[in-house]
């Protein structure tokens, strides 16, 4: 992964009401969740639902399929492994412990 991409997807997260739609999507599994259930539990205008996803689409870390009239949003497993990689990738690589902190 490239710092980049991690560093655009950290950011994305690092506003509240992204962070809590993202987990609720990760919540959701594979089936995802209409935009309509996603109002429901994060109660804002659709216009702002929207902005906060569209973030999130383009750092990769959800996707969107339209299914008839309705738009699902889903977690996108593969950039969320990938980001937790590049941040755990290389825990402890210069220390002289080869223990995790916090491991014993």
């Amino acid at each position: 992964m490239e710092l980049e991409t991690a560093s655009s997807q950290l950011e994305a997260l690092g506003n509240p009401v992204r962070l809590r739609l993202y987990r609720l999507l990760v919540r959701a599994g594979d089936e995802g969740l209409a935009v309509g259930a996603l109002q429901e539990r994060l109660p804002m205008p659709a216009s702002t639902l929207s902005h906060h996803c569209k973030k999130l689409v383009e750092t990769g870390l959800i996707t969107r399929e339209r299914q008839g009239t309705t738009l699902i949003c889903r977690a996108h497993y593969p950039a969320m492994h990938a980001l937790i990689g590049y941040l755990v990738n290389e825990c402890c690589a210069d220390s002289n412990s080869s223990s995790i902190p916090g491991e014993h």
